[in-house]
């Protein structure tokens, strides 16, 4: 896929700043405005900073393709409505299908449950040269399973090994995981788009009366609304314990999708940026190669 010479790329360093976590440790979430559009003035300007950002995607993109060193892991998270689906679809709408891979994680099945909490995620991360976004990810297993306790029992895990510091142990495993692959050529990011509990109740409405968007919809979404705060204590611990240099969260607010996809296309052209990628070099043996080729190919119409 050849996009010929790439122009200038849009920098929206100010804008990541504000809701870029590295070091969890002051984290609050109660300080995260879930309608914020930071600078960004309408839907209209929002729109047309997105049509930059995949521009940029598409072409750092192909050089990540190209070089086949690196990997980019996109984790997003989310409560439910928040927009994952959407996101993947407006954001990722330029990119080479060849070279990304879209993971939606559900329960367990029994050969997953028969294998450590990892190991399904492991078997899903990307190779080098391509993007993996995970749709729920291994978090999952500190925030849904810490709020619902009783999925632990289905683990099968010995009894004797959960025990009160369960969720810490995973924590500290995720964090070790994540900086074991930046240390290997796969760079993470991961994006908790956060949505307000009324915008929440605004789309499970719409999803509700609008024929065409019941299949979107759970009961078992609503009873979810019941452990609000628990998912919230629940995301704070997990960004708190999991931020990093290396592996940084972005706590995005959702409650306007128009302004969502400009934060996380914005982001993850800033990651790949940051991996200094480069077209291979064309080595003298292949240079002799394609003029040989362009020869035969001219050749056959007598040229």
């Amino acid at each position: 896929m050849n996009r010929g010479k790439p122009g200038p790329d849009h920098d929206h360093g100010q804008l990541l700043k504000r809701y870029r976590v590295e070091d969890g440790r002051d984290f609050r979430l109660a300080d995260c405005d879930p309608g914020d559009t930071g600078h960004i003035a309408s839907k209209d300007e929002a729109q047309a900073l997105l049509r930059a950002g995949i521009e940029d995607l598409a072409k750092y993109q192909e050089r990540l393709y190209a070089q086949d060193r690196w990997s980019l892991l996109i984790v997003l998270q989310a409560m439910d409505a928040a927009g994952k689906d959407s996101t993947i679809e407006h954001v990722m709408s330029g990119v080479n299908p060849a070279g990304c891979h879209v993971v939606s994680f559900k329960a367990p099945s029994n050969e997953e449950l028969d294998h450590d909490w990892l190991w399904r995620h492991w078997k899903a991360l990307p190779e080098r040269g391509r993007i993996g976004i995970f749709n729920r990810s291994h978090y999952e297993e500190v925030l849904v399973v810490r709020v619902h306790q009783e999925l632990l029992r289905s683990q099968k895990i010995p009894g004797s090994l959960i025990g009160d510091h369960v969720f810490d142990e995973r924590l500290r495993d995720i964090a070790a995981l994540e900086d074991f692959l930046a240390r290997n050529g796969t760079q993470v990011v991961k994006f908790f788009l956060h949505v307000s509990r009324e915008e929440q109740k605004k789309r499970f409405l719409e999803r509700i009366d609008e024929p065409d968007k019941n299949w979107k919809f759970s009961v078992d979404d609503v009873r979810e609304r019941g452990f609000w705060d628990d998912y919230m204590r629940a995301y704070e611990d997990a960004i708190r314990r999991t931020a990093t240099p290396r592996a940084p969260w972005y706590v995005v607010p959702a409650d306007h999708k128009w302004f969502m996809r400009v934060v996380v296309a914005a982001a993850v052209v800033d990651a790949l940026r940051g991996l200094d990628l480069s077209q291979p070099p064309l080595t003298t043996e292949h240079r002799a190669e394609l003029d040989a080729a362009k020869k035969s190919l001219l050749a056959e119409d007598g040229g």
